[in-house]
């Protein structure tokens, strides 16, 4: 055997056709390779608030322990996070991230064979974590840039384990009202766990946004809900995140994550930001304030945008995003052409603080001109 044929031998055919995941570009580099003073990021819906000043006191207080392993099972965040919902501590888990939880949720409950189904375009996420244990992943077109509730029950069938329900949607910005899942939790199969992935949650005004916890889990549906500290928070460079759902989920959820899975310092200060509540609402006025402005830019110049709820503005610039994407990098400004999503003419943008959204303004000038 050639030694070609001995290495494709010693990996799984499920991750033959399998594409990683494409982070955002860190700003060190697009200066490196570009020669350019000035750059922004735009790309990765991190907050544009750093740490809370509790959440950097209590990082600082826990630099000395580093040589420590964490607490394994998060236990005082845990406890927290259940008194704040109102559900008991068995059914809370913290992980690394949100996005951590779709690994684990598909580890425990995807065999080779087994469906999961979501909207298309969204978290890419749902379907390479599904695909790497061999397991099929249905999408399903979005309605609007929205999701499409029954149509993800029509594709719904005996092999569906999970159904995503990403709401807001990334990267489309847009939600699903509580009258929409209310009727989808009316008529999903009992053998079927719905993810509620609510990384955006704090950034929402509307009234007839759902809270999947307090309207979901408390009512004692088949459903993981799914939040974290990466966004209004801040602490999206500790990865920490949580679950909140039935009690036999959560625990088959820690038979499968990694032990000292998050950080000591990221449990510390997660902690301390839940009770920095004023802090969080200034977040989230500024954010609405700035997302309008985002808005209105990228109408002006002439994209479709979909109705933002969350912290970033999708816009579908009518053609290859990522020709325009490539023009706002060479002008200083990271963005995220959406093709890796499944929106090829798209471009995702995060807000950022007016004297970003300002450099913004500029670079698109620069590149089509005042408006299309």
């Amino acid at each position: 055997m050639s030694d070609s044929g001995a290495t494709r031998s010693h990996f799984r055919e499920a991750l033959r056709d399998l594409v990683p995941y494409e982070p955002g570009r860190p700003i060190e580099d697009v200066q490196r390779e570009l020669g350019l003073s000035r750059v922004i990021k735009l790309a990765s819906n991190e907050g544009c608030f750093p740490p809370t000043a509790a959440a950097l006191r209590a990082l600082e207080r826990g630099a000395t322990d580093l040589n420590r392993y964490p607490d394994s099972g998060a236990h005082r965040l845990c406890e927290a996070l259940a008194e704040r919902h109102g559900v008991g501590i068995e059914q809370v888990a913290v992980g690394a991230g949100a996005d951590a939880f779709i690994m684990y949720i598909s580890l425990a409950l995807v065999d080779p064979g087994d469906e999961v189904v979501c909207g298309w375009p969204s978290f890419p996420s749902y379907v390479l974590d599904a695909k790497k244990l061999g397991g099929i992943a249905r999408t399903v077109a979005l309605r609007d840039e929205r999701y499409d509730l029954p149509a993800l029950l029509a594709a719904v069938n005996e092999r569906t384990r999970i159904v995503y329900l990403c709401n807001p949607n990334n990267p489309t910005g847009t939600m699903v009202s509580r009258a929409e899942v209310e009727d989808y939790f009316r008529h999903v199969p009992q053998h079927v766990l719905t993810v509620l992935d609510e990384a955006y949650f704090e950034y929402v005004q509307e009234d007839d946004y759902p809270d999947g916890i307090a309207e979901s889990v408390l009512a004692g549906r088949r459903v993981l809900v799914l939040r974290t500290f990466s966004k209004i928070y801040g602490l999206a460079g500790l990865r920490v995140g949580y679950g909140v759902g039935p009690a036999d989920v959560i625990a088959a959820i820690h038979k499968v994550q990694n032990a000292f899975d998050v950080a000591q310092p990221a449990q510390d200060a997660a902690l301390v930001s839940l009770d920095d509540v004023d802090e969080i609402e200034r977040r989230r006025a500024i954010t609405a304030e700035g997302r309008a402005v985002l808005h209105d830019l990228l109408v002006e110049h002439g994209f479709r945008v979909a109705p933002p709820v969350a912290n970033f503005v999708y816009a579908d610039v009518g053609d290859d995003a990522g020709v325009l994407g490539d023009r706002l990098l060479r002008g200083g400004v990271i963005v995220r052409p959406l093709a890796p999503f499944g929106a090829p003419n798209a471009l995702r943008i995060t807000v950022g603080t007016p004297e970003e959204l300002a450099f913004l303004r500029g670079a698109l000038t620069r590149c089509i001109g005042p408006d299309r």
